[in-house]
């Protein structure tokens, strides 16, 4: 995070980013708080999504293969975007990726690249397809995800995973991670998806408590220590985990903001929190998913 911003001023982006008020309200309330509307225009790169800093492996790697890939899902052809490791003659594991509510971005596609350079085969959906597919506008990602319905995005999701575990090039083991929206649908996924092998969920919303005991999943679940809105529910949460006798582990990063592991929004991104989040999600992947065969 850049220490320069209120943190008044990043509370205040993630209001406007998760609930409905419009841009020209935000943009008020940003004036107010920066001190003129033109410190507040100033501010909004910091704020927003650089989709060009989104390239931690660059999509021209040759130690990665990547494609657009047409599947289908729960409700008609899905669109994704399939990175996995280059020249491999053995069969991978698998993590499919759910993006944020600004749908598949270039950094989605940048944390598939990441997972395929740490050996699995990433899908990564674009769960907007059913809309015509992520526009280049985040404002306009966010109001067609608020559009989806909730049942047929998780069917999406669940044959997300299934398309993925057939595949030839994976064993057969498939997790899922997500972040922010992406986040609370994994853990949606968890419940509603028993062959899941592995779900990681980034600060998403915790899911119905009542459909806890139906995980079977391991859960690897991060949550940034400044995300008041989300950490409201976790309490209940991990008391349900607890009681259901799930196995999960915990972790909260003290001094993150929301969306703490998106490079390419520079307010809200923490370099440390995201570098030790990201060494322990693909420890967890490495220990659920890299054992065992693939299955019938």
């Amino acid at each position: 995070m850049d220490e320069r911003i209120d943190q008044r001023i990043i509370d205040l982006y993630d209001q406007y980013t998760h609930t409905p008020f419009d841009r020209r309200t935000f943009l008020e309330r940003l004036a107010t708080l920066a001190g003129g509307m033109a410190a507040a225009t100033a501010l909004l790169p910091l704020l927003q999504a650089n989709k060009a800093s989104a390239a931690q492996i660059d999509p021209e790697d040759q130690r990665v293969a990547t494609q657009i890939v047409k599947y289908p899902g729960a409700t008609g052809e899905l669109r994704g975007y399939l990175a996995k490791p280059r020249n491999k003659s053995t069969p991978s594991p698998g993590v499919v990726v759910i993006h944020e509510n600004r749908g598949l971005t270039p950094y989605t596609e940048d944390v598939a690249r990441r997972l395929a350079f740490a050996g699995y085969v990433a899908l990564a959906p674009d769960l907007l397809s059913p809309a015509g597919g992520t526009p280049s506008n985040e404002d306009t990602a966010r109001e067609m995800i608020g559009k989806l319905d909730s049942g047929q995005t998780l069917q999406n999701a669940v044959a997300s995973v299934k398309w993925l575990r057939d595949r030839k090039e994976t064993t057969g083991r498939i997790g899922a991670v997500g972040f922010c929206w992406g986040g609370g649908l994994v853990g949606r996924m968890a419940a509603a998806d028993p062959t899941l092998d592995a779900a990681v969920v980034f600060y998403g919303q915790t899911p119905d408590l009542a459909t806890v005991p139906n995980i079977k999943a391991p859960l690897l679940l991060h949550y940034a220590g400044l995300d008041a809105r989300i950490n409201a529910n976790v309490p209940a949460f991990q008391e349900a985990l607890d009681k259901a006798g799930q196995r999960y582990e915990l972790h909260r990063y003290e001094g993150a903001n929301h969306a703490f592991h998106n490079d390419t929004s520079a307010a809200r991104y923490d370099a440390a929190a995201a570098k030790l989040a990201w060494e322990r999600t693909l420890a967890f992947f490495d220990r659920e998913l890299q054992s065992g065969v693939k299955r019938d």
